[in-house]
């Protein structure tokens, strides 16, 4: 297999692909060319780390959008009651070691740049030190499983972004790894943690009926839904909801079936979100968590398992809006709740992302890729229209076909 990082010959075509790679410059679906990538670029969120961090941070968020004053002091307070530092980037901290002791272990010899959308470090400064360090080819892995505007098309705007704020296009190439929301080693820490919670609940509740007294929750954040419908590529026809809604549902199944294997009985289960931010008159997915919980009762739910399937790390949205909202709603129902942990630095999820990005270096053919359900692997390279932004447009994006 030839290495991508040779010079492209003068009658290849131009590239259709913004800052790619060759080997994905004209926009396969997969690529299966090997390419000697110099490091692995960490993009995440980030997140305050102090008092006078929280109020800046939120304006960086949601730069553009109109947010009130007053419902940005509302936010603020969820990182006030934690001394106005998330969580998420001292996670980033400890996944990153992670995947340097991994990549260690087998012998690779990748360095991890971190850089967030929001916060310090931002992805501009990962690029200089990218720079710095004479690294040209990066491979980017987004703490983001799904696809949408906000879990995969805004990532690879703000790549785009910073090679722009840095000056850097024409010298650093950036491709992605694909969507992993059915990468065996994202799934297995959710298999792992439902099997562990219902054995909670069993315990904490003895004699309890799993199939008529016991609901799974999977819970994601909710996304405004002209956003969900146009998740995903246009020509897939997802419809309502799009790839975003499908492919949470579809592991939710895949996680249901692997903990179902050798009980005679499950719970029933279904998909909730949360951490709605929009206006009233937006219509953002539903149900939305709390909502679900305080029906259960009605059918004589007596404990709820909550499985925070859209989140790679517990970061501020699972411990405010889960571990306390939703807990608080929980109990004010008489349930016994549970919620499952989220991967972080799950082995089998560090294990995954290298695998990941092994899949890009070594070019690995399509049908060798893992995936645990029916609509992956996922794309290397993101098509046409994918994961549209109703109401800002496209924007110029790495990793993926214009627009």
């Amino acid at each position: 297999m030839t290495d991508a990082s040779t010079p492209a010959s003068t009658d290849v075509a131009p590239d259709l692909v913004r800052g790619a790679t060759p080997a994905a410059a004209q926009g396969p679906e997969h690529v299966t060319v090997a390419v000697a990538y110099d490091a692995i670029l960490l993009a995440s969120f980030g997140g305050p780390e102090g008092q006078d961090d929280v109020i800046p941070f939120l304006k960086n968020v949601t730069r553009g959008r109109g947010i009130p004053e007053e419902r940005l002091e509302e936010v603020a307070h969820h990182y006030r009651a934690f001394g106005g530092i998330s969580p998420i980037n001292e996670q980033n901290r400890e996944l990153k070691a992670a995947l340097e002791h991994e990549l260690a272990a087998r012998g690779i010899d990748l360095p991890v740049l971190w850089g967030n959308r929001n916060w310090d470090p931002y992805l501009r400064d990962a690029l200089v030190e990218a720079n710095e360090a004479g690294y040209t080819k990066l491979i980017a892995i987004g703490t983001s499983a799904y696809s949408s505007y906000s879990s995969c098309r805004q990532y690879r705007e703000d790549y785009a972004k910073a090679l722009d704020e840095t000056g850097l296009n024409g010298v650093i190439q950036i491709d992605k790894v694909r969507q992993f929301f059915d990468h065996p080693g994202f799934v297995a820490p959710f298999i792992d943690g439902l099997a562990d919670g219902l054995a909670q609940v069993q315990q904490a509740r003895p004699g309890i009926d799993l199939a008529t007294e016991v609901e799974v929750l999977f819970t994601t954040h909710s996304i405004p839904s002209s956003d969900a419908d146009r998740s995903g590529p246009p020509e897939r026809g997802f419809g309502a909801g799009g790839a975003y809604e499908a492919q949470h549902r579809a592991v939710a199944e895949v996680v249901m079936a692997a903990v179902g294997v050798g009980r005679t009985s499950m719970p029933q289960w279904q998909l909730v979100f949360q951490s709605r931010s929009g206006p009233p008159t937006q219509p953002w997915l539903e149900p939305d968590i709390n909502d679900a919980i305080g029906e259960l009762p009605a059918r004589g739910i007596r404990a709820v398992v909550i499985v925070p399937l859209g989140f790679v790390s517990d970061h501020m949205e699972v411990k405010w809006d889960l571990d306390n909202e939703a807990t608080v709603t929980a109990a004010d129902n008489d349930l016994y709740s549970v919620r499952v942990p989220t991967p972080g630095v799950h082995k089998k999820y560090v294990e995954g992302l290298i695998d990941l990005v092994l899949e890009r270096v070594n070019g690995t053919p399509t049908a060798e890729r893992p995936s645990l359900t029916e609509l992956g692997p996922w794309y290397d390279v993101c098509r046409s229209g994918c994961c549209e932004n109703v109401r800002l447009g496209f924007k110029p994006a790495l990793a993926g076909l214009a627009p």
